[in-house]
């Protein structure tokens, strides 16, 4: 099994060490794990490359091209961030942004479908369940049919702080969630939502509502 593990941040917060204990949960000796970090990836600058000529030519992909590589070969995808004012970091978002032609709306991979994710996020405060939940949206949007969300409110700005009885409380939940995404990666299919998001996006782009580049893309995948 493959595992790709995406960090929203550098610090080895709590949030890390959370991610550290699922990967563990998740791995076995005869796994591969591939780790990548968002941090030197430049700004998004909306130039609309990647969706109108082609997302090769989009200037960051040199910085982009592993991490998505990695994803694309991925059976389980685990994206964690810690929570920065009830959300994702920006440096997250801005992977996420640069990852636009991939929507539905765009240039979906059909291998998306047959993969599982995990969005993990921790917080002093109020804010982790909102950012996995921002999380899962993203991934939604790829086309991932299964994000399972690990989500938890340590009360400390550091793990080092955190109360024994709350380093338990997130390791019973990474083993489970562990166990349910081992158990579930090669089973997972669409929902009713995502088919008819699916169905109604090849709709658009038979009517030429999307983008010449869209199109082709999607007549390539022989889906209209």
């Amino acid at each position: 099994m493959k595992i790709t593990v995406v960090h929203g941040q550098k610090h080895h917060g709590s949030t890390w060490n959370s991610t550290r204990l699922l990967r563990d949960f998740l791995m076995t000796e005869d796994d591969v794990c591939h780790e990548f970090f968002v941090n030197d990836i430049p700004h998004c600058v909306g130039c609309f490359t990647c969706i109108l000529k082609d997302e090769e030519k989009c200037p960051h992909r040199n910085l982009i091209q592993p991490i998505i590589h990695s994803l694309d070969e991925a059976d389980i995808i685990i994206v964690e961030t810690p929570n920065y004012c009830m959300g994702m970091t920006g440096q997250l978002k801005n992977f996420f942004d640069h990852m636009a032609y991939r929507w539905f709306s765009h240039r979906p991979l059909d291998g998306m479908k047959n993969k599982v994710a995990i969005a993990v996020s921790t917080t002093a405060g109020l804010g982790a369940s909102t950012a996995t939940k921002h999380v899962a949206k993203q991934l939604f949007w790829w086309g991932v049919p299964k994000v399972y969300r690990l989500h938890e409110v340590v009360a400390a700005s550091n793990w080092e702080e955190v109360k024994p009885e709350i380093k338990v409380k997130i390791e019973h939940k990474a083993e489970k969630i562990a166990k349910m995404a081992r158990k579930n990666h090669e089973r997972v299919h669409w929902g009713i939502r995502q088919k008819l998001i699916f169905k109604m996006m090849g709709r658009m782009q038979k009517a030429g509502l999307g983008t010449p580049k869209d199109a082709t893309y999607w007549k390539e995948q022989g889906w209209i």
